[in-house]
C-alpha cells in the first residue's frame, strides 16, 4: 500500500474529500466553512463542493447539530463541525438525548449517520483559559447510542474518520489541537478504512502497561522511550477509541505486566481515566503487583497562560514517575 507524509490536519481533510466525492449524501456543516478560521482543516472544500455541500451556520452549536440530525434522519451523511469541545457542550442534549438515543427509541427504525468533529483539549492556545481549553470526552463516555473515537496520529485519522462517516450511527471525532500539524505515514488508498474499536499497540514492554490517547498516547511513548534506557519495557497501548475501547486489548498486557499507568488529559475526576481503573481492579485485580496509577490533569480550571497550563496538563515527567510509583522505585 503506498503511503506519503501527511500532517494530521492534511489526513483529515483528505478523509472528507474522499468520502464527499465518494457520497455525495456526505456533507459538512457548522461554523466557518467558506472563510475556515476554525484550524483550517477543510481548507478548499468549499472551493470545491460548494455552499451547498459545505454550509456555513451561525455560531448557535445546538442548532447545527440539530439540523444535522434531522439532516441524518432523512437519509444524509452530514459531519458537523463542533469547533472548540468546550463549545460542544452548548449542544449536550442533542447529542446525548437526540442523537445518542433516537434509534433505540424508534425501535431501529432510522439510521442516524453522522459525525461530529471536534476540536478538542488544551492546544497552540494554550493560554485560552477556561472555554477553550477544557477535554470534554468523559463528558460523552456514559452516553449509549454514541461512538467516541480519538486518535493519535495521521494515518489513524484518515482511517477512522472515514470509517466514521460510513457508520449509521453517531460518531464523535475528538482531534487534539496539538496534533494538527505533526507527521506521519498516510496511505493514499481511497478505501483505507480503520475499525471503531481495537486499540493500537505502539510498543511491547512486560515490565507495565501505559494506556493513552490522542496527545497523551504520543508522550507516553517518549515516556516508554525514555524508560528503555533505563531497562524498564513500558508497553504502550494507545487507544484510538473510548467507546467502544478495546478491553481484550488493555486487560491481556495488564496481566503480562501486572502493573498500569493510564495517562489522560482531562481530570482526574470523572475522567476516562476512572473508568478504565475500575475495568482494571474487577478484571484484573488478581494479576496487579500494585496499584494502578492515573496521570491526569488536576481538578482545576486550565489558567489563561500559556505558560501556566503546562503546570497542569501532563507532562512527560509525570508519566515517567507515576511508572517509577508503580515499580517501587
Amino acid at each position: 500500500m503506498s503511503v506519503r507524509q501527511l500532517t494530521f490536519r492534511e489526513a483529515i481533510r483528505e478523509a472528507l474529500r474522499e468520502e464527499m466525492r465518494r457520497d455525495e449524501r456526505v456533507f459538512l456543516i457548522g461554523i466557518s466553512m467558506q472563510f475556515n478560521i476554525v484550524n483550517h482543516v477543510v481548507d478548499g472544500l468549499f472551493d470545491e463542493f460548494g455552499a451547498d455541500r459545505c454550509i456555513s451556520t451561525p455560531i448557535v452549536e445546538a442548532g447545527f447539530t440539530g439540523a444535522a440530525i434531522g439532516a441524518a434522519l432523512t437519509g444524509m451523511r452530514p459531519v458537523v463541525e463542533a469547533g472548540n469541545g468546550c463549545f460542544l457542550l452548548r449542544a449536550y442534549d442533542e447529542v446525548t438525548n437526540e442523537a445518542a438515543q433516537y434509534r433505540y427509541i424508534c425501535g431501529g427504525s432510522f439510521k442516524l449517520p453522522m459525525v461530529i468533529r471536534v476540536a478538542n483539549f488544551a492546544g497552540i492556545e494554550a493560554g485560552g483559559g477556561a472555554h477553550h481549553s477544557r477535554s470534554t470526552e468523559s463528558r460523552f463516555i456514559g452516553s449509549p447510542g454514541l461512538k467516541v473515537v480519538i486518535p493519535s496520529t495521521p494515518g489513524d485519522a484518515k482511517g477512522l474518520l472515514k470509517t466514521a462517516i460510513r457508520e449509521d450511527t453517531p460518531v464523535l471525532f475528538f482531534e487534539h489541537k496539538m496534533l494538527y500539524n505533526i507527521k506521519g505515514d498516510v496511505p493514499e488508498d481511497p478505501e483505507y478504512l480503520l475499525p471503531i474499536g481495537p486499540a493500537a499497540l505502539r510498543r511491547e514492554g512486560k515490565d507495565v502497561t501505559i494506556a493513552a490517547w490522542a496527545l497523551m498516547g504520543c508522550r507516553a511513548i517518549e515516556a516508554a522511550d525514555a524508560l528503555a534506557k533505563e531497562g524498564i519495557q513500558a508497553e504502550v497501548i494507545d487507544l484510538r477509541t473510548l467507546i467502544p475501547y478495546d478491553r481484550q486489548t488493555l486487560l491481556a498486557s495488564v496481566k503480562k505486566a501486572g502493573r498500569a499507568v493510564i495517562v489522560e488529559e482531562g481530570t482526574r475526576t470523572g475522567g476516562v481515566g476512572a473508568e478504565l481503573a475500575a475495568f482494571l481492579a474487577e478484571e484484573a485485580f488478581g494479576f496487579l503487583k500494585s496499584p494502578i496509577r492515573r496521570v491526569a490533569t488536576p481538578d482545576t480550571v486550565l489558567p489563561a497562560s500559556r505558560y501556566g497550563a503546562k503546570l497542569f496538563v501532563p507532562q512527560v515527567a509525570d508519566i515517567l514517575s507515576a511508572v517509577r510509583s508503580v515499580l517501587g522505585e
